[in-house]
């Protein structure tokens, strides 16, 4: 079988931060840096005459900024991928690289493993696209949802990671714990596929239980996010 190594190029201009981000990058398996170049209109050439599968871009740089690197990869429709490796954190610039089409946003300073994550993602992603003609609503939920560490973990028969994440988004947003009743009626499920949810969550450490005594009855489980 012929190897389909993801050829990328670093669009960065520190030159101590390219030698560190090529290193990150050959780390994992699948993909090699062909290009290294210091600027904006730099990379739009390379990017042009040896067509990158994914190029990393950096935002703050002279002689044409990430950003409008970015936008002009998507204007001219040139068919590379891109993931922003940035210092910038303002919401704005963050929401125009995501809206110009980048599949990750890595911010400086970071650690090898969350490259490594987001290259994992981006080629789980288009191996599938390479498998299929077509595609389920669920697979394509369970690709677009890949970056959260939980989403990753192999879960159990019968548990969503989507159905997870948005649990965990719910219980990231109470300042109290709540009950696993709570749970379902806030996102829309049934209350004991929300216990299910939430046992398996205790299980591996994501949420803690607190037990509610008082009253006639079973005392209630209420849940709080750790994470």
């Amino acid at each position: 079988m012929k190897s389909t190594s993801t050829r990328v190029l670093l669009i960065e201009d520190d030159p101590m931060v390219q030698e560190i981000n090529k290193q990150f990058v050959e780390q994992v398996e699948g993909f090699t840096v062909i290009g290294l170049v210091s600027n904006g209109k730099e990379g739009i050439e390379f990017i042009k005459k040896e067509k990158p599968d994914l190029a990393l871009v950096d935002i703050y740089m002279p002689n044409q900024d990430g950003l409008t690197t970015i936008k002009q990869i998507r204007s001219e429709g040139l068919n590379t991928d891109v993931i922003a490796i940035t210092a910038a954190s303002d919401i704005d610039t963050v929401r125009q690289v995501l809206q110009h089409g980048a599949i990750d946003y890595i911010m400086k300073p970071f650690k090898s493993e969350r490259i490594r994550q987001a290259l994992t993602n981006y080629r789980n992603y288009h191996l599938k696209f390479k498998e299929k003609d077509a595609i389920t609503q669920q697979e394509l939920d369970l690709l677009r949802f890949q970056a959260s560490k939980t989403e990753q973990k192999e879960l159990p028969k019968g548990l969503n990671a989507l159905t997870l994440e948005k649990i965990s988004d719910y219980l990231k947003k109470q300042s109290q714990a709540v009950s696993a009743e709570e749970v379902a009626e806030g996102i829309g499920i049934a209350r004991v596929t929300a216990r299910r949810y939430l046992e398996y969550m205790e299980q591996t450490g994501t949420v803690q239980i607190h037990i509610e005594y008082g009253g006639i009855g079973r005392p209630i489980n209420r849940y709080r996010f750790l994470k």
